[in-house]
């Protein structure tokens, strides 16, 4: 029998020194408004640098019950509650009584109730989407991912590469988040995960930004990694111990892809360079997870104010009738193959055949 792999250790430079911790804490209070309290604070400090120090990633647990290969596994609640209604947006998807339901994505950070003041126009072609979809007579779910820049402490945090180490310890969904130890907490990816997996269909919509697709859309791809391969169960792999992730994937992983049979559709827009590449890389990332593209009106890619101002970018867009109305096409073809998938009609040739290198 082969050797399970060493575990790399080295990188991690230990837990921070607690004046640093003091400094990094206090920070959030830097407000006048807070002096009053300051010994509340530091109280708060004090329990903080415990739960730091001991590793309180998650504080609250119950054991894992039948349901998992390991009964008596200390299991997070939030992630279990997590899990629970995966399950239940999973059935509600897989019932045909269900009305259809698209999710339309707007990958834009710009709003106006932040730094820009303005709206973006990545948000008006997913209201476009939005409109021609309901038009069509499905539900639509509008998810604006710029609810980052402008919310109060709500994230997507990174990805930390779990599947790396291996496949195993990657679980679905997430279990990374929340750590209350490090106090990475509202990560907005659990209610993400439910929504992707209610839908039918998924339409995603970004600028480009530096060739690529917006930050808040990396951060959420990058976080579906899980649905990609990720492991249901965490207490096969002891929560997040790496050799035993290790020695489970080298038995034999299968990949499960828990978003697969959904069907897509992508638009990107820039202004100068970049669209074609941030466009193959989102589908491709869906195809990968097993999602099935809606056709070729569904993939589009556009300039908006071809090296025109900024400033004027607005208007460019209103001008362009023909890139709103290939929006609309793009949301009618997903809504086309919404209805064709759920009828079993949609044609998906290779879709059923085994893949020899299923990673």
């Amino acid at each position: 029998m082969a050797k399970t792999p060493e575990v790399r250790k080295g990188e991690w430079g230990g837990l921070h020194p607690r004046d640093e911790f003091r400094e990094r804490f206090r920070a959030r209070f830097h407000d006048p408004a807070y002096r009053g309290e300051d010994e509340a604070i530091a109280r708060l400090e004090a329990i903080a640098w415990e739960a730091y120090s001991k590793g309180h990633k998650a504080p609250v647990t119950r054991k894992a019950g039948r349901e998992f290969k390991d009964p008596d596994y200390d299991l997070s609640v939030e992630w279990y509650e997590a899990r629970n209604r995966l399950l239940a947006a999973q059935a509600r998807w897989s019932d045909p009584a269900t009305p259809s339901r698209v999710l339309v994505i707007c990958g834009a950070p710009r709003n106006d109730g932040t730094c820009p003041g303005e709206m973006s126009k990545t948000f008006r072609l997913a209201r476009i989407a939005q409109e021609t979809l309901r038009a069509e007579g499905l539900e639509v779910d509008l998810l604006d991912l710029s609810q980052l820049t402008s919310d109060f402490d709500r994230h997507i945090h990174p990805c930390k590469g779990c599947v790396s180490t291996a496949m195993p310890l990657c679980h679905w969904p997430c279990s990374c988040y929340p750590n209350h130890a490090t106090q990475q907490v509202n990560d907005w990816m659990n209610e993400i995960y439910e929504r992707w997996t209610a839908a039918h269909g998924i339409l995603l919509l970004t600028p480009t930004h530096w060739y690529a697709t917006s930050s808040p859309i990396k951060l959420m791809m990058d976080r579906l990694v899980c649905a990609d391969g990720g492991n249901p169960d965490p207490t096969t792999t002891g929560g997040k111990d790496a050799a035993k992730a290790k020695a489970l994937e080298l038995e034999g992983w299968d990949y499960p892809k828990h978003l697969a049979g959904r069907a897509y559709g992508v638009v990107v827009h820039g202004d100068v360079a970049g669209i074609d590449g941030a466009r193959r890389i989102l589908c491709d990332q869906l195809d990968w997870m097993g999602l099935l593209d809606a056709g070729a009106s569904s993939r589009l890619d556009r300039y908006v104010g071809y090296y025109e101002p900024y400033a004027t970018s607005h208007d460019a867009l209103d001008a362009d009738e023909a890139f709103q109305e290939e929006v609309r096409n793009a949301a009618r073809a997903l809504a086309q193959a919404v209805a064709e998938l759920r009828q079993g009609r949609l044609s998906a040739p290779g879709r059923n055949l085994v893949r020899p290198r299923p990673k």
